[in-house]
């Protein structure tokens, strides 16, 4: 699949390649000139935070040839935008993952199966998105989500879903609520059908802002939870539980992901053992270990990340040498397998432990073997104002200015984990209200600004309960964004206590050290054109 990848990459997405595309690229590349934009990648693919991979320069007049290719290796772009039941998502640990508790995977798939071409969910009021988390942490952001499914043990350990309902990002950022504390698993297509039947019913058509569940399930609160529970049991005893599921359709299934044995997963590769390596690469080596090395429910084996963050690329994007070069790590290291992670990366998922110091080589030498996985400039950001028409900023020129000051790995090390998340519209496709530090691109008179948010969480352990981050202030400048988040850091550096991560000191000392500093590096946005001088480590300032 990802060497299919990489041929549309090279054949399909190269803009003057292809005659038909070649005007249309002309006249971007002359609006980012206006812009300041340096370059516009091309003849590459781009990880979304959906996990899908998307690509910006296809010709309409190819894109049947491009839909053909894709379904030679069974993919498809089915789905993948308009209002109705979008991609499933889960951990890209699922299946893996040392604090697993029940394998997710066999479950969105029966789920993908109902939801794909569901004719009575086809034009529903808005676009509608599942997450499905099996581990003890939530990695898969499920209290973001329309609806969010937890996989659990009940007191007798039966397995099911708690589900939640109602999360969702955008103008109105909201945590999801728990509509089910439990769920019987083979129950959980005729519940979805419940949830989406009224949500189908009764979600706002006539205002395009307010047509997410999310809004229904606030404005409803338990009367929307009492519908669909009597929606549920009219689906149950009138018309014959129709998508109960079987045992024997599970474990059909489930025969699709069984686990990938040891001796399986030693394919050739070059042998080399941490010790042969000089002292730098031992230091680099370690380093890589600790970021984009994880645990695995096997022993022997371990996941690891490959960073696609890298200066002068936009965060996400692949090129077709890569994609090509990560599907042959895949063959090499991890039994043909490769996953994309909603962080924009691609994780191997069947890595033995002996052969993690010949994939770090090989990885190095693709250039995706940077530890930089969970610190500030592993940052999510959408494509933003250079791609896509609803971007009322750019995102990728925010994610250059600010990755090329923090490329010391010293430096990051000592900043430690930080979720860095840049979206250019309030559609939030880079998760913005969910980062530590978000950053929202807005237009103001034809203009670009960015709005700052600070104390965002995922629900992932590192960040806590999912939360949206709080508005530091009026919007920046383009050019300031950069200095603000130096500001921030700069502000965190300072009054830190030992080993307290970003996130943990936001919440601890409170916004207010974060804004101050913040405004007081405004140079476009000053008030009233008076000049401030600060000194960022303490905080205090001198206006002229």
């Amino acid at each position: 699949q990802l060497r299919a990848l990489a041929g549309i990459a090279l054949g399909w997405s190269k803009s003057r390649a292809i005659p038909a595309s070649a005007s249309v690229f002309d006249t971007a590349k002359a609006k980012q000139a206006e812009l300041g934009t340096q370059h516009l990648p091309s003849g590459c693919g781009h990880f979304t935070t959906r996990q899908n991979v998307q690509f910006n320069w296809i010709a309409l007049d190819k894109s049947a040839d491009v839909m053909d290719r894709l379904a030679q290796v069974d993919m498809h772009g089915i789905q993948t935008s308009g209002n109705c039941i979008r991609n499933i998502t889960t951990d890209a640990l699922a299946g893996i993952a040392a604090d697993e508790l029940i394998d997710p995977r066999p479950y969105c798939e029966i789920m993908r199966q109902w939801s794909t071409l569901h004719p009575e969910f086809a034009h529903l009021p808005r676009k509608f998105k599942i997450a499905v988390s099996g581990a003890l942490e939530d990695r898969a952001a499920v209290a973001w989500h329309d609806v969010g499914l937890q996989l659990r043990h009940n007191e007798q350990g039966q397995v099911g879903f708690r589900v939640l309902v109602g999360g969702g990002m955008g103008r109105t950022p909201i945590i999801a609520s728990v509509i089910r504390e439990f769920l019987p698993w083979q129950q959980i297509l005729n519940y979805l059908e419940a949830v989406v039947r009224v949500y189908n019913r009764w979600g706002r058509r006539d205002n395009l802002y307010k047509a997410r569940i999310k809004i229904l399930v606030k404005a409803e609160g338990q009367r929307f939870t009492d519908e669909v529970e009597a929606e549920y049991q009219d689906i149950i005893t009138h018309d014959g539980a129709p998508h109960t599921i079987l045992q024997s359709e599970l474990d059909r299934v489930c025969a699709s992901f069984m686990p990938v044995a040891p001796a399986t997963t030693a394919l050739p590769a070059p042998v080399l053992v941490a010790s042969q390596l000089s002292t730098k690469d031992q230091a680099e080596y370690q380093r890589w270990l600790q970021q984009n090395v994880k645990p695995h429910k096997n022993p022997a084996l371990r996941a690891v990340t490959l960073s696609f963050k890298r200066l002068g690329d936009a965060p996400g994007d692949a090129s077709a040498q890569q994609l090509d070069g990560a599907a042959d790590l895949a063959d090499r290291f991890s039994a043909g397998e490769v996953r994309v992670t909603h962080e924009q990366n691609l994780l191997l998922p069947w890595v033995p432990e002996a052969q993690l110091p010949a994939l770090w080589q090989a990885a190095r030498q693709l250039g995706v073997a940077r530890a930089n996985i969970g610190l500030l400039t592993d940052m999510i950001a959408c494509p933003g104002g250079d791609f896509c028409a609803l971007a009322n900023a750019r995102s990728i020129s925010i994610a250059e200015s600010i990755a090329a000051r923090y490329q010391d790995m010293d430096e990051l090390f000592d900043l430690g984990e930080i979720d860095l998340h840049i979206s250019g519209c309030i559609n939030s496709c880079g998760h913005h209200h969910s980062g530590h530090i978000g950053v929202l691109g807005v237009d103001k008179d034809g203009r670009e600004w960015y709005q700052v948010s600070l104390g965002g969480s995922d629900g992932s352990a590192l960040s806590g309960a999912a939360v949206p981050g709080k508005v530091i202030g009026p919007s920046f400048a383009a050019s300031e964004v950069a200095d603000v988040v130096e500001a921030l850091l700069d502000t965190y550096r300072s009054r830190r206590l030992p080993g307290e991560t970003f996130i943990d000191a936001v919440r601890r000392v409170g916004l207010e050290p974060f804004k101050l500093a913040a405004n007081l590096v405004r140079h476009e946005t000053r008030d009233a054109g008076r000049v401030v001088h600060v000194h960022l480590a303490s905080a205090d300032a001198m206006v002229d």
